[in-house]
């Protein structure tokens, strides 16, 4: 049985789940990966995001870049990603959707902020199917890899991490 969560995501929502759980996510999310978010991190760090129209409090990012090939998760483990993931959390992200093990201070930065990580099985096309509408909202010149806001109608995930534990232990 899958879990529906929808954007924004509150505290309380996120409170609720555990390793394990599938989750169907519907609203809107944001797109980044390893050239843009950092770049996020910094104008969150900077107070600049709504100069951007962002706003990160109850949101979930996808580690992937936005191509006319559709979407599929990046590995959440490398380097400019993974250094996102806690202050991100910190900024308001509730769920971090990727793929692959992240380390355990990231784990515990995670449960820290009241966000959980999330994998995504690489399953491009039918992750365009459900992305209903894309809009790049930062960084154009960063190509597919830029800042995008999709709507999506029942994203599939699986916790990960969540509560100082991760389905990789």
């Amino acid at each position: 049985m899958s879990i529906d969560i929808k954007t924004p995501i509150s505290k309380e929502d996120i409170a609720g789940l555990k390793v394990g759980d599938t989750i169907s996510i519907s609203g809107y999310i944001f797109c980044g990966r390893d050239a843009v978010l950092p770049k996020i991190v910094a104008l969150a760090k900077e107070g600049k995001l709504a100069e951007h129209g962002i706003d990160l409090e109850g949101s979930v990012i996808f580690h992937t870049a936005v191509s006319p090939a559709g979407v599929g998760p990046t590995s959440s483990n490398k380097l400019e990603i993974e250094s996102s993931i806690a202050p991100l959390s910190e900024y308001g992200v509730r769920l971090h959707l990727g793929k692959g093990e992240i380390h355990k201070e990231t784990i515990a930065a995670l449960d820290k902020f009241g966000s959980v990580y999330a994998v995504i099985p690489p399953v491009t096309a039918l992750l365009e199917a459900k992305t209903t509408e894309k809009k790049l909202v930062a960084f154009p010149e960063l190509g597919m890899e830029a800042f995008y806001a999709l709507k999506v109608e029942g994203y599939p995930a699986i916790i990960a991490a969540a509560h100082g534990r991760s389905i990789y232990e």
